[in-house]
């Protein structure tokens, strides 16, 4: 895997007995000795720890030193209500391009003298050079290189991390905030992306492997590599970038309207002034053509990234195609997320997947899979 990068617990990785894959630009870990399935269960009914360190981190930091001034400004590439945000709190968004499709998702924290934003890994590089040319003479953005991340994420993630960094049990979801610990401070966010109650933690990279070793000490924590947390964010009804979104789809095709404030909406304080706003707005208010939607095949065959959809069980054109599917380990089932005419993403509704040559029934129902368990 040579001229990959590797992120600062690599070497812990092996260690533990990572089987290690290429993943935008790194060696990441794909599973440890327990495999993706027990990994999977430990992570709802424990806590999992998962290294997120290959993410981009960046620090919009005002040219006029007034935080607001970096909130309005990045509203002119994202569709969210950054200026409403209130500090110490972090808020997801996405860059549109001009057609309306999502370039990329990610998240905004608002600190006393900056925005945090974390970027997916493939995308951050572009990322980072569309801030700089869109925003650059507003603020500096700072690409936050010597800095790791760690998700901690579970029903005993709060427990683990609170004897590590007290005052986290204090936070609920989307807090953020920098506790102090005998070891230094830590930037924290009460987030993640399994649907489970949990932490993203941002640490120096020559601290990361140390903590990493502490919170794995408990015996409540298992390393989680990429396979489960795939599986955990299916089943969590989360979409995956270039996957389950991409820049041929909207925030509303995604069933993602709910990340777009009153504000920012046709009659709101600061309607449009988006990329793609025209489209996106006017999905808003009339509907959009298709919608993503969950699907539960029946039986105990998946359907998996790019299986064909039809509306029947033989005959016609394909109506959709799933994006993201698999086996959920907690619903003990196989799930799936697709795209389908708007007219026929109703719960309840049969459509087909062509499996192997062979159409399967499948149901179309709510998103998630199983409900989130964090703690508002």
């Amino acid at each position: 895997m040579s001229g990959l990068q590797r992120t600062a617990l690599y070497d812990l990785h092996l260690e533990l007995g990572a089987k290690m894959v290429p993943f935008a630009g790194y060696e990441m870990p794909v599973q440890y000795g327990l495999g993706v399935m027990k990994e999977h269960l430990h992570c709802r009914a424990r806590a999992g720890l998962f290294d997120v360190s290959h993410m981009g981190q960046v620090s919009l930091r005002p040219k006029s030193g007034m935080v607001e001034h970096a909130a309005i400004a990045l509203e002119h590439l994202v569709p969210v209500d950054l200026v409403g945000l209130k500090l110490g709190r972090q808020r997801y968004a996405m860059f549109t391009n001009e057609a309306g499709g999502i370039l990329d998702d990610l998240m905004v924290a608002r600190r006393c003298d900056d925005l945090f934003v974390v970027l997916n890994a493939a995308c951050k590089t572009a990322d980072i050079a569309h801030l700089h040319a869109s925003i650059g003479c507003d603020c500096d953005i700072v690409e936050l290189t010597d800095r790791a991340l760690l998700a901690l994420q579970g029903p005993e993630a709060e427990a683990v991390l609170e004897t590590l960094a007290p005052g986290v049990s204090d936070m609920r979801f989307m807090d953020v905030a920098i506790i102090d610990t005998l070891d230094g401070p830590l930037w924290v966010s009460r987030s993640g992306y399994t649907g489970e109650d949990g932490f993203e933690i941002s640490v120096p990279v020559e601290r990361a492997e140390a903590l990493a070793r502490q919170l794995l000490a408990h015996e409540a924590v298992e390393p989680i590599g990429l396979g489960a947390r795939d599986s955990l964010r299916l089943e969590a009804g989360l979409c995956l970038y270039g996957h389950d979104i991409d820049t041929t789809t909207t925030p509303v095709e995604a069933d993602l309207a709910w990340a777009i404030q009153k504000a920012r909406r046709s009659g709101g304080a600061r309607e449009g002034g988006f990329p793609g706003a025209a489209r996106i707005l006017a999905e808003l208010d009339t509907g959009a053509a298709r919608q993503r939607v969950g699907l539960r095949p029946e039986g105990r065959a998946p359907m998996r990234e790019g299986t064909a959809l039809y509306a029947a069980e033989t005959g016609g054109d394909p109506v959709g195609t799933v994006t993201s599917g698999g086996f959920g380990p907690s619903v003990e089932a196989p799930v799936s997320m697709a795209y389908v005419p708007v007219d026929l993403a109703l719960e309840g509704a049969k459509l087909w997947g062509e499996v192997r040559g062979k159409r399967l029934p499948a149901e179309i129902v709510r998103l998630p899979f199983r409900p989130s368990t964090y703690k508002r």
